[in-house]
């Protein structure tokens, strides 16, 4: 019989809302007994629409960590408090999965590695967009060494006009950045679990403000209001690793830009290579010939059937539970999600200082 895990979370916006509060609602060793906001009436509707008999709800994080009937925390808040709480959780006695990005600035993101070791509690980052079905497909195949040594690739994050105008996402004081730490973030993530490869060598990058200050913009969530958009509007980083090999990054939330895409990558390597622009497409060469091969990822095998059914979200709740129960590392580790975080935060302090930003291990 699986152990049921009594689960805090703590932020009940959209990301609780969108993920982690389905998500884990349709584990069947999960249970929410705690909600916690600094707006408590969403507490409180988070707690009427996915708690357990008797959830309680708080206004402070702290008072829902000294409930020590709690055993795992999800941290759902603004980045600038992903670090202090998540730390604070683990210090709790609680595993703690917190949305990425891991933190606003790298010194946290370490600070929270160091509270994992310390404590010997489990701690792993949202990067969901390791779980989808073409995203697994394309890690198997990395691992197996069907592409080689991975020595050039491309994350893309690009949105041409679909800025969010809601919460803090504008407010670079709470957030740290715009679309770079947003949502380049996790096409960085999915790049380098697909290389294996976590050795930066140096950074170049740049971060622009073009769009961001113009009115009545078109937008999917409307028009923003360029005296509140104090991030950048798109960014870009090339990344050199310790072996040589080379990442170009590409975000933006707003750019005149045709061929849009999150969460994307395209890897060579030197027995093949692949990428994601138009499904999950393998290349190569072949008894003296090119090949492309379009990889089939709805398993079409019967009619009536087409494979299990199980969303990227709920594939990272129930993976992240089974490694607590089996005592294992989470599929992502503090340790990759660390590097992803200093990697961001040179390609910021490059396009501040307009310098190469280089790495000491």
């Amino acid at each position: 019989m699986s152990k049921t895990f009594r689960i805090g979370i703590i932020g009940c916006g959209g990301i609780a809302n969108g993920k982690h509060m389905p998500a884990l609602k349709n584990q069947p060793n999960a249970e929410m007994v705690a909600f916690c906001d600094i707006d408590v009436n969403k507490a409180q509707e988070a707690a009427n629409q996915f708690g357990a008999p008797g959830a309680k709800v708080y206004e402070h994080f702290r008072d829902l960590l000294n409930d020590e009937s709690i055993d795992v925390v999800h941290v759902c808040t603004p980045n600038d408090s992903h670090a202090d709480i998540s730390i604070a959780a683990l210090e709790a006695d609680k595993h703690v999965m917190c949305e990425k990005p891991m933190a606003k600035t790298a010194a946290d993101a370490r600070r929270m590695v160091e509270a994992a070791k310390r404590t010997g509690k489990k701690l792993t980052i949202g990067y969901q967009n390791r779980f989808r079905s073409d995203s697994q497909y394309l890690k198997t195949v990395c691992a197996e060494g069907d592409l080689g040594e991975i020595y050039y690739a491309k994350a893309h994050a690009i949105r041409r006009r679909a800025v969010p105008t809601w919460g803090v996402f504008l407010d670079e004081e709470k957030q740290g950045g715009g679309p770079l730490i947003d949502i380049g973030t996790h096409a960085l993530d999915l790049t380098l679990w697909m290389m294996d490869n976590y050795k930066p060598k140096a950074v170049l990058g740049t971060a622009f403000h073009k769009l961001s200050g113009k009115r009545d913009a078109a937008n999917a969530w409307g028009s923003w209001d360029p005296d509140k958009f104090t991030v950048e509007d798109s960014a870009f980083g090339m990344i050199t690793m310790e072996n040589g090999a080379t990442i170009v990054l590409e975000s933006s939330w707003a750019i005149n830009m045709l061929q849009t895409g999150e969460a994307k990558t395209t890897l060579c390597g030197t027995e093949g290579g692949a990428d994601m622009q138009d499904g999950l497409r393998i290349n190569g060469e072949k008894h003296s010939r090119l090949f492309m091969n379009e990889i089939q990822l709805d398993a079409k095998g019967v009619d009536f059937y087409d494979g299990r059914k199980e969303s990227p979200a709920d594939l990272e709740a129930r993976l992240w539970l089974e490694a607590i129960e089996q005592d294992k590392e989470p599929v992502v580790t503090p340790e990759q999600a660390c590097v992803v975080s200093e990697i961001l935060e040179a390609i910021y302090e490059s396009s501040r200082t307009g310098k190469a930003v280089y790495f000491e291990r």
